[in-house]
């Protein structure tokens, strides 16, 4: 066999049905781990939709049009005061520059100043209008509707080489919570894997047989494996969709991160049977388990904030809400109807695969006659941050990738107006740091201007007065306040309603909360320079044609060596240094006034590396700063999960490795229950990856060899492939 690549021909045809033939299954083997990964398949079509061909008499008629209607009376109130307050703002500030006719920089400085102001006045009138519904609510009483669900969900997790304790441990806390409520039939439980790693593959095989010996007859749990993971996240989605989709009425999405309590799990099950035009209902997750200062920082701004701004959000998109990719719960039959994703033009990174889905796909459900609601009511759903800025600005440089992919979107044939401005929103959420950078620049070239060229008092038409170079300083002041009026609006009327909740306010304590309020918007100030730079040069890289890739989120630990923190941030210090240069060149005023961002990246170092330790965020946590009701009284769910996760632990330490399952037949027998089926092989199409594989293994001359021969890439083929881990366990031992 040397240098000859051979292809088993069983492996090109390989039937669907993935369960392990009956004589790998051993008799003394315990019943959970001789069932398959996943239940049996029941295929339907996820047919792509086009963005440039839609028919609007395809679209679906409502069912119940009084309720699935949006009120044009909220829209015009939000938005018109929006744009009213954002023209009364740019008036002033040409009234500001026009003393002695603008001049060119005058016009840059009042365009970018029109688009800036005009995106946080829609955030401000909107939390008004999210400050009174919050408030209304408290005076409500929850309803508790009685009897089982009629429908059947199926709780989808992605995961992608994320630690299998975490997964794990929460679906088991959800899934006991479920039967405990006696509503456990209603759900069933998929981990869908698209990890890489071979050796945290086999983690999550030991982590789901725990998993099912813990659960007992109280949960379905399955699992699958992918062995190409197309279209990430999306893709994995529509995997199961299109395999195992028709079977389940709804799917709630989670992240690998998520927990939401059984209580709000049934709730929108419920809600999903009550309302046949509803498309997908997605909740406002409040993040939980921050340890370092950026992860309580988010924690504390998302749980007193957000509520006012997510109300507000909820309160003028109506059935046109947003989907944010987990902690929703979707028709699974209209998703599959109405959103399956085509590829964008072109190559990454504004072509390929749309990495940011979740706004597409809620803009698709909504074209083809769904509603898309925001449960901003609704408690109980619970995500986790990144911990460090490092770590945020991994994260946001996929996320920018994403929406600005939108752009190609935002054509779309029957998009509504609303999901169009959800889509304008994500780009201008990145957009607004470049944004931000020019303004400060051409603020500062207006002050050098002044300052340095010898200003032209009388032009080479006749007039009788000459041109001065000066703007109003007064009308300035008042602009600059209502400017802080209108950017710390909504944090202040968030800081309210979660003070006048007595209960939230008796966990925390009123006095913490307003020395929290203050912290955060100090450190706040501190980082937003530095997230300033980082989105621009993100947006600077996609320009440029560079693709972010797909890497694994840090969940914990924020941590960094000082040296990686210096080469991080190295530009960013310097052009704090280059504004602090520019500013002192003209006066001590403008240094102070440019002082918020001058200040945040000179000490970039210190605060990024403070802001992302644990041993910090433990510290400002003993003070009593940043607490949230949550951390204080966590929910019932989250010590369960905590409390589950060290027999994840254990189980994951104990996990097999690929040359002990080649070797042993009964762990062979029950990895191959939980392998996916491998699709058939188009004849001449050849993987490379699997090529390599078969000829390093026909190479070796035991398995232990053929193991040291192969790429972490190469083992996790193997794993995923039976006939190439046949062909392994054939060498000798």
């Amino acid at each position: 066999m040397d240098g000859v690549i051979a292809f088993p021909a069983a492996e090109a045809a390989q039937p669907a049905d993935r369960s392990p033939p009956a004589a790998l299954a051993p008799d003394d083997a315990p019943a959970p781990h001789r069932a398959p990964g996943m239940p049996a398949e029941t295929p339907s079509d996820m047919p792509i939709q086009s963005l440039w061909r839609f028919r609007r008499r395809d679209r679906r008629k409502f069912v119940d049009p009084r309720r699935s209607r949006s009120s044009w009376v909220r829209r015009i109130g939000i938005l018109g005061s929006a744009f009213l307050l954002a023209a009364i703002a740019v008036y002033e500030m040409e009234q500001v520059l026009i003393v002695g006719g603008l001049t060119p920089i005058e016009i840059a400085v009042l365009v970018l100043f029109a688009l800036n102001f005009g995106w946080i006045a829609l955030a401000f009138v909107s939390s008004i209008a999210g400050y009174g519904v919050v408030m209304a609510r408290r005076y409500r009483q929850k309803r508790t509707p009685p009897g089982p669900l009629g429908g059947k969900t199926a709780m989808l997790m992605p995961t992608y080489n994320e630690d299998p304790s975490r997964v794990f441990a929460a679906v088991e806390a959800m899934a006991v919570g479920l039967d405990e409520l006696q509503q456990g039939p209603a759900f069933d439980w998929f981990i869908l894997s698209d990890t890489t790693d071979p050796d945290v593959a086999l983690e999550e095989e030991a982590a789901l047989l725990t998993l099912r010996d813990r659960l007992g007859d109280r949960g379905r749990v399955y699992y699958r494996r992918r062995r190409k993971n197309v279209a990430r996240k999306s893709g994995n989605v529509a995997d199961f969709c299109t395999r195992w989709g028709a079977a389940y009425d709804h799917m709630l999405v989670l992240d690998a991160d998520s927990l939401i309590a059984p209580e709000t799990i049934v709730e929108l099950a419920r809600r999903m049977e009550e309302d046949p035009d509803a498309g997908l209902i997605q909740t406002i997750p409040a993040l939980v388990n921050g340890t370092t200062i950026v992860a309580r920082l988010q924690q504390f701004a998302g749980r007193v904030y957000g509520p006012v701004v997510g109300a507000g959000l909820a309160f003028w998109t109506g059935s046109e809400g947003n989907y944010w990719g987990h902690n929703a719960i979707i028709r699974t039959r209209a998703f599959m109807d109405a959103a399956g994703l085509p590829d964008l033009p072109g190559k990454p990174p504004f072509g390929g695969h749309i990495l940011s889905h979740d706004f597409v796909e809620a803009a698709l459900l909504r074209r083809a006659g769904w509603t898309v609601r925001i449960a901003e009511d609704l408690a109980g759903s619970y995500e986790e941050s990144p911990p460090s800025i490092i770590d945020l600005a991994v994260r946001d440089r996929r996320w920018c990738q994403g929406n600005l992919q939108h752009v190609l979107v935002l054509p779309a044939r029957g998009l509504h107006w609303v999901s169009r401005i959800h889509l304008m929103t994500g780009i201008g959420s990145y957009l607004a740091s470049p944004l931000w950078l020019l303004l400060i620049l051409a603020g500062l070239a207006l002050s050098l201007q002044a300052h340095f060229i010898r200003p032209e008092y009388f032009t080479e038409d006749f007039q009788l007065f000459p041109t001065w170079p000066v703007i109003d300083a007064e009308r300035a002041l008042r602009l600059f306040g209502l400017t802080l009026v209108i950017l710390f609006g909504p944090k202040f009327l968030g800081l309210v309603s979660f003070l006048r909740n007595r209960t939230d306010r008796r966990k925390v304590g009123g006095f913490r909360t307003i020395a929290s309020f203050l912290f955060e918007i100090i450190i706040s100030a501190l980082i937003a320079p530095v997230m300033m730079l980082v989105h621009t040069g993100a947006i600077v890289s996609i320009l440029l044609g560079r693709d972010s890739g797909w890497k694994p989120q840090r969940r914990d630990d924020g941590g960094v060596p000082i040296r990686s923190l210096i080469i991080r941030h190295r530009w960013h210090f310097l052009l704090g240094l280059a504004l602090l240069c520019a500013a002192w060149l003209d006066s001590l005023v403008l240094v102070a006034w440019l002082s918020p961002a001058i200040l945040g990246l000179l000490l970039v170092v210190p605060v990024s590396g403070m802001t992302g330790s644990n041993k910090v965020g433990r510290f400002v946590r003993r003070m009593g700063l940043l607490r949230t009701p949550e951390e204080v009284d966590p929910p019932a769910v989250a010590i369960a999960a905590a409390a589950a996760r060290p027999n994840y632990e254990v189980a994951v330490d104990k996990a097999p490795d690929l040359l002990a399952i080649a070797r042993d037949e009964n762990l062979r027998a029950v990895h191959l229950a939980l392998t996916d089926a491998v699709p058939p092989r188009p004849r001449g199409k050849i993987d490379p990856v699997e090529a390599q594989s078969i000829a390093k293994i026909d190479e070796a001359d035991t398995i232990e060899e053929a193991v040291s021969f192969l790429t972490p890439q190469e083992r996790a083929m193997v794993m995923a492939t039976p006939a190439l881990l046949g062909r392994l366990s054939a060498l000798p031992a």
